[in-house]
């Protein structure tokens, strides 16, 4: 019998995986323990939220603590692991655009400018899609600056978890422990210089690691 091309692969792993995906992600919220140590609301002004590449497993609970009819886009490359987190967001409601600064950046860049200024909140990992692990790439200061608005940073820390070994150090919570979200009041970086808000960023972004 012949074998599957990668190719069909790729098409049933598609079809399949982001299903799991979400499951995967519900389950393990409902069976951890949540402790969230973050503003009690947000203005109804719209905002980016970040997080590394490395904790965007469980990111749909973080923006739906404050917005329970999700409005959001999330910047997910245009690689074959983009199109997984991609289908799996849609379970979630979230919308996607695709790109990032190594294929389709320009326009994934003028794409989440006019997103964000039609009302739509962004999410964004600011090392991804390929890293380096833990580097600010330029594009979250420049939408940010652009659009006029403010940067929610988000830690995520499981107590017990699986680390892949993947750049990011992927981390899956592992079931019946605590997830501990640590959100950002709203970053103003507008005026700031590119490096001046990189750092800055980084500095608060690397506040809560292990």
């Amino acid at each position: 019998m012949k074998l599957l091309t990668k190719k069909q692969k790729r098409a049933i792993g598609l079809v399949i995986l982001p299903f799991i995906g979400s499951l995967a992600i519900r389950l393990l919220y409902a069976t951890n323990k949540k402790k969230f140590h973050a503003p009690q609301s947000l203005s109804d002004d719209n905002f980016i939220m970040a997080c590394w590449h490395g904790e965007l497993f469980m990111i749909p609970y973080a923006y739906t603590h404050y917005r329970k009819n999700p409005k959001v886009k999330l910047l997910i490359s245009e690689h074959f692991d983009g199109d997984l987190i991609a289908r799996t967001l849609k379970f979630f409601s979230f919308g996607t655009i695709r790109g990032s600064s190594t294929r389709g950046g320009a326009k994934a860049l003028i794409q989440s400018i006019k997103e964000i200024k039609n009302g739509f909140d962004l999410g964004i990992t600011p090392d991804g899609p390929k890293g380096p692990r833990h580097e600010i790439h330029d594009g979250i200061v420049v939408m940010a600056q652009k659009a006029k608005v403010k940067i929610l940073l988000v830690n995520i820390k499981p107590t017990s978890y699986w680390q892949l070994s993947s750049w990011d150090k992927f981390i899956i919570p592992k079931p019946f422990g605590e997830i501990n979200y640590f959100i950002s009041e709203p970053i103003d970086i507008s005026g700031m210089g590119l490096n001046e808000a990189k750092n800055l960023l980084k500095k608060e972004l690397l506040k809560h690691e292990y």
